[in-house]
């Protein structure tokens, strides 16, 4: 099963300056995890949830805060299955980073039986048309942002639980996945209302069915609490 991880729009915001956001490079840590294994974590999230209530899936930003580590120094933000362009509030505590996917691949099958891939064949598969990423913009309010990172996972358990499974763990679980794609990591952004929006397409026909993805959403960002 290859799933799309969701992008968005080209649609501009009236620019405010004290917005100050950078796309963090690949190999940056964010409370000790490298950006590659935030994705790992992201998928589990995006797989905790039934069908129909998982993140991608939500039209207007109500089910942004469900599953969180509120704890943890990284909120999600989701996409959509590429079924529709999506428009979402959101309240994002003070002081996280955001894990953005612009536009992804993911797969996952059983290690063993009939069905069974190598991580080898599941990454590859995911790759084809990360290596044609036709465009990937994205704005805070309405400035544009550097250019997304691709990043890789390794192969990992998709059920597992967000954080209580590593490498170890996941060679030894029944099924493994692979995710590849372009994503933003962004450092905390100042209190207040933002807008946030992503588009992005892969321009291959290598993949039928996803060759020629587009994805749009868009969020309205409440960082803390609104003022009063």
């Amino acid at each position: 099963m290859s799933l799309p991880a969701f992008a968005a729009s080209t649609k501009s915001a009236p620019a405010k300056s004290e917005t100050h956001a950078a796309n963090a490079s690949a190999g940056t840590q964010v409370g000790g995890i490298a950006p590659e294994e935030w994705t790992v974590r992201w998928w589990r999230w995006a797989h905790s949830f039934p069908d129909g209530l998982t993140p991608y899936q939500d039209t207007d930003g109500s089910r942004c805060a469900m599953g969180q580590d509120e704890d943890g120094p990284v909120w999600f933000l989701a996409g959509t299955d590429g079924r529709f362009d999506a428009k979402r509030g959101c309240q994002v505590p003070l002081g996280k980073h955001l894990l953005i996917p612009l536009i992804n691949l993911y797969t996952h099958t059983p290690r063993d039986g009939k069905y069974a891939t190598t991580c080898a064949a599941l990454k590859a598969q995911v790759a084809v048309s990360n290596r044609a990423l036709a465009s990937a913009v994205i704005l805070i309010d309405g400035k544009p942002l550097p250019p997304p990172v691709r990043l890789i996972s390794r192969c990992f358990d998709p059920f597992a639980a967000q954080r209580d499974s590593g490498p170890e763990h996941d060679a030894q679980s029944r099924h493994h996945a692979a995710a590849d794609g372009y994503w933003a990591l962004l450092p905390p952004l100042p209190p207040g209302k933002h807008r946030l929006v992503v588009g992005a397409n892969y321009g291959t026909d290598k993949d039928q069915d996803y060759g020629r993805m587009i994805q749009n959403f868009e969020y309205e960002l409440q960082i803390g609490d609104p003022a009063i």
